[in-house]
């Protein structure tokens, strides 16, 4: 099953009502998603008072030139990595001033994945005051059914990020 729009856009609601009780902003940088994280949290009325950036780094030129990743971690990890979505959130939370960061960078297909980093797979990272954390998902589906799922776990783990995660 995969979450509807209905459904990203309910969590992207409690996402602003988690925010907005805490003063904060969140900011994002996305690869295999494409921009549909920030799509999805401006659709909400009132996200100007907590969302201000997103980064929309597809190809690797863009991760370095916009979010400073270094060549050698794209050409060391490949650019589905830990290292460098741990890189592009804290340079997206730092270049926007934001107080969390999400980044995703992720194969989702029909081509693209390989034996270690199959058709699926998707990196996330979160960085927030005082903490960066980093996970490894293997999506299942199509291309659409892959990324909406990546727009749902970005959005959970930012409400993670908030204390919000119940």
């Amino acid at each position: 099953m995969r979450p509807t729009d209905l459904e990203l856009a309910e969590l992207a609601a409690r996402l602003g009502r988690a925010l907005v009780s805490r003063n904060w902003t969140a900011c994002t940088a996305e690869s295999c998603t494409g921009g549909w994280i920030a799509k999805i949290m401006t659709d909400v009325p009132g996200s100007s008072g907590w969302f201000g950036t997103g980064f929309v780094t597809y190809a690797n030129e863009a991760k370095m030139g916009l979010l400073d990743v270094p060549a050698a971690v794209l050409e060391a990890h490949g650019a589905v990595s830990e290292p460098v979505v741990i890189a592009m959130a804290k340079a997206a939370r730092s270049r926007a001033g934001a107080d969390l960061a999400v980044a995703v960078s992720g194969v989702a297909g029909p081509d693209g994945g390989t034996t270690e980093k199959p058709v699926g797979t998707v990196w996330f990272a979160w960085a927030g005051p005082g903490r960066t954390r980093a996970e490894r998902r293997q999506l299942p589906g199509d291309r659409e059914r892959i990324r909406r799922l990546a727009v749902e776990c970005a959005l959970e783990g930012l409400l993670i990020e908030t204390g919000d995660d119940a």
